[in-house]
Formats: structure tokens, C-alpha cells, sequence
């Protein structure tokens, strides 16, 4: 899995002009699935993020966690963080997973998720429009395959 996680004080998703999904402070993150992802992948990427500590204390050290702070996550699909851009000007996707494959992951991963914190996500596949207010800014990204 691949993860761009970005700390908002705000964000939300809508597709087709409508509303979809939205959250106050806590975290955007935008989801890649590969095909070599696997149930460990999943864990591992749920542990880091709900434990992450890159939320602010009393003192303005990043030492909260979204679990800490009470925060939400909102959770994106997207297959472009599988992007191949050493060949021509146009990017290949084939690296990333089967759409079937992926999406069954995406919603597992956010079921996991939501065992630890409230979570609102878009819908897989579609055509989204993700708005977000920056808190930091701070963006990391996960990558399970470099632990």
C-alpha cells in the first residue's frame, strides 16, 4: 500500500456535486493499492496511522496521535500512487492492483479503520473532488513495502 497522509484541520469529498464525505481535524489520506499487497500490509498501515504521532501538544510538539486528539480520517482511493512515469510523458498504471482486487482491500482497510476512529471515505472508482484546509502543513507518506 501506498499512503499520502495529510494532516487537516478540515476536509471533505464530493462527487457529482454532492457532498459525499466530511471531516473536521484529523487526517486526509489518499490510498494506493498494489498487487503484491497483502493482510500484513493492512495491519500494519491501520497501526501506523491511528498511532502516528504528527498532531500538536500543549508545548507545539507533534506528539498526538488522530486517536489522541480525537480526530477523523477520511479516506481516498487512489490508483495513481502506482503511477510509472519513467517511459514517455504519459503515466502507466499497471502497477497497481486489479480494480477488483483494490477495492475489496479499500473497504477492508477502512472497516479496520473505523474500528479505531470515525471514518468517512469516497467511493471507489468515481470521479472526486477533495477539498482540504492544511493543518501544518503536514504530509508523510506510508509505504508498507518500506518498513
Amino acid at each position: 500500500m501506498k499512503i499520502i497522509v495529510q494532516r487537516v484541520k478540515e476536509a471533505y469529498v464530493s462527487i457529482d456535486g454532492q457532498m459525499h464525505g466530511q471531516i473536521k481535524q484529523g487526517l486526509l489520506l489518499l490510498v494506493g493499492v498494489g498487487p503484491e499487497d497483502q493482510p500484513e500490509d493492512l495491519d500494519y498501515a491501520v497501526r501506523k496511522l491511528v498511532n502516528m504521532r504528527i498532531f500538536s501538544d500543549t508545548e507545539g510538539k507533534m506528539n498526538l496521535s488522530v486517536k489522541d486528539i480525537q480526530g477523523e480520517i477520511l479516506s481516498i482511493s487512489q490508483f495513481t500512487l502506482f503511477a510509472d512515469t519513467k517511459k514517455g510523458n504519459r503515466p502507466a498504471f499497471t502497477g497497481a492492483a486489479k480494480p477488483d482486487m483494490a477495492e475489496a482491500f479499500y473497504q477492508n482497510f477502512n472497516q479496520e479503520l473505523a474500528k479505531e476512529v470515525p471514518v468517512e471515505t469516497g467511493v471507489f472508482g468515481a470521479d472526486m473532488q477533495v477539498e482540504l484546509v492544511n493543518d501544518g502543513p503536514v504530509t508523510i507518506i506510508l509505504d508498507t513495502k518500506n518498513k
